[in-house]
């Protein structure tokens, strides 16, 4: 099963998803959950029977928010509700979402629709978030919350033993 793929000029080129898992450091098994996680509703709405990221983001958003609160707790045990829940809503929004979007280099990997690619949707801020969603979300299906945990920690800068589970 190679990941590679041949140019119209014969060349042999990288695979681009192939690429992505390796930035993320997870190969999925299922790779169609990564395929999805990049699908804007606009292209599955042209492309049927394409399937939207849409299902994957709202799944993904809620993974992001329980690692995120968990490696909060983690770090500071003794922390009022008062000052995690900004730390929280800092780290899960879309701007942060955007720019770790941006560190994989998602953009590129988009599919979307005739007139989002027109409108220059590729580089939108929050679709961009939503597609980090979506793939957190496709993470999750793939390899649990503990692919979830290495991906959002990588992406946050947070050291590698913080993503052990409380408990």
């Amino acid at each position: 099963m190679g990941r590679t793929r041949r140019s119209s000029s014969g060349a042999i080129a990288a695979d681009p998803l192939a690429a992505l898992e390796g930035r993320l450091g997870h190969r999925f098994a299922d790779r169609a959950l990564l395929t999805r996680a990049l699908t804007h509703a606009s292209y599955a709405a042209e492309q049927p029977p394409a399937e939207s990221q849409e299902p994957l983001a709202f799944l993904g958003d809620a993974a992001l928010s329980l690692v995120v609160a968990e490696h909060l707790v983690r770090a500071e045990p003794t922390a009022t509700v008062g000052r995690l829940t900004p730390r929280r809503a800092a780290l899960v929004a879309d701007e942060t979402l955007a720019r770790w979007a941006a560190t994989l280099d998602l953009g590129p990997l988009l599919r979307l629709g005739r007139g989002a690619e027109q409108t220059g949707s590729r580089a939108t801020p929050s679709i961009l978030a939503t597609t980090l969603e979506a793939l957190l979300g496709a993470l999750y299906l793939d390899g649990g919350l503990p692919a979830v945990r290495a991906v959002v920690g990588q992406l946050a800068g947070w050291p590698p033993d913080s993503g052990r589970v409380i408990g």
